[in-house]
């Protein structure tokens, strides 16, 4: 089989990605989006407008581009389309190449010519109080697959971590005796997270079950774990494990792993935490990131202001 020969901006698509992880030090997932990103222009272009090279990415091709991406599905559910804040994904990949071109005297379009779309109003889903309390219910039991989905709970409800920070757990990445420990979070930035007495009590429990020597802190359950090479749970197994335990809690609205981010960055403001020291446990390198939680706890302020202020005057 005769293997084709790229194009001039597939090749310099792989030299900006080699950019990226050498120079940038940007994580294996951001680089794999990138990726993912830029195949879906190149080729769209290349099959719309036959376009090979730099300095046929026009304008007129980007605004093209975009009106294609507005009307394109985002493949989890049918008829369903791409988020606004979706394609701007898209676009600031796009923005990122061309900035790269630039740098480097290649010419095409400049990045400052694209500008982001505007993106509706992000909602975010938590869990409140007793929803929570329903969720950890779920996982009642003694076996060692209920201490484990307890522990990851307590975890996810303690620290606020992304499922990707949580998969990668050791057993030795917990600190018991200060009760803190640091993941590595998005672009590789360290952080320090915190345990509850409740999630330290719930890994103890787990931990002591365990008979197998994998290192991994969370690993599937199965017989004879010798056998197996690799026992660590994966990000989508932990999904479906929290979506399962949410129904099975009777939980109505979709519960995942970044749910349970929110709802612990939520209940922290809730109870008066400031937002820097939120954005700080979160790991956002951006405050504007953040601050997508103040619209819940603006409701509880104007319930504040309405139960001492909204009183008539009874003097």
């Amino acid at each position: 089989m005769i293997e084709q020969k790229q194009s001039q901006l597939e090749s310099l698509k792989t030299d900006f990605l080699e950019h990226l992880e050498v120079n940038l030090g940007r994580s294996v997932k951001t680089i794999e989006n990138y990726d993912r990103y830029l195949k879906q222009f190149l080729s769209w272009a290349k099959k719309e407008k036959a376009v090979t090279s730099p300095e046929q990415i026009t304008e007129d091709l980007v605004h093209k581009y975009r009106v294609y991406l507005n009307r394109l599905e985002n493949g989890r559910r049918k008829g369903e389309l791409l988020s606004r804040a979706t394609q701007n994904y898209y676009i600031i990949a796009l923005r990122s190449f061309l900035k790269y071109l630039a740098k480097k005297d290649i010419n095409s379009l400049s990045p400052d010519k694209i500008d982001l779309a505007k993106a509706e109003g992000r909602q975010v889903d938590f869990l409140d109080f007793n929803e929570v309390q329903l969720l950890i219910k779920a996982t009642d039991g003694a076996s060692l697959m209920a201490l484990r989905n307890r522990a990851i709970l307590e975890l996810f409800f303690s620290a606020g971590l992304r499922i990707s920070e949580l998969s990668s757990l050791d057993r030795d990445s917990i600190n018991f005796k200060t009760g803190e420990f640091s993941v590595r979070g998005k672009g590789s930035k360290v952080r320090m997270v915190f345990l509850s007495e409740k999630a330290k009590s719930a890994l103890k429990d787990y931990l002591k079950k365990r008979t197998d020597a994998d290192q991994a802190l969370f690993v599937r359950v199965v017989k004879n774990p010798e056998q197996y090479e690799e026992l660590r749970l994966t990000p989508r197994s932990i999904q479906r494990m929290v979506e399962g335990l949410a129904k099975k809690a009777g939980i109505i609205k979709r519960v995942t792993p970044h749910v349970l981010r929110h709802s612990f960055a939520t209940n922290l403001l809730q109870n008066g935490a400031d937002i820097r020291s939120v954005q700080a446990m979160l790991g956002h390198s951006n405050i504007s990131t953040t601050q997508i939680y103040t619209h819940v706890t603006n409701k509880g302020l104007k319930e504040v202001h309405e139960k001492f202020h909204g009183k008539k005057d009874t003097d």
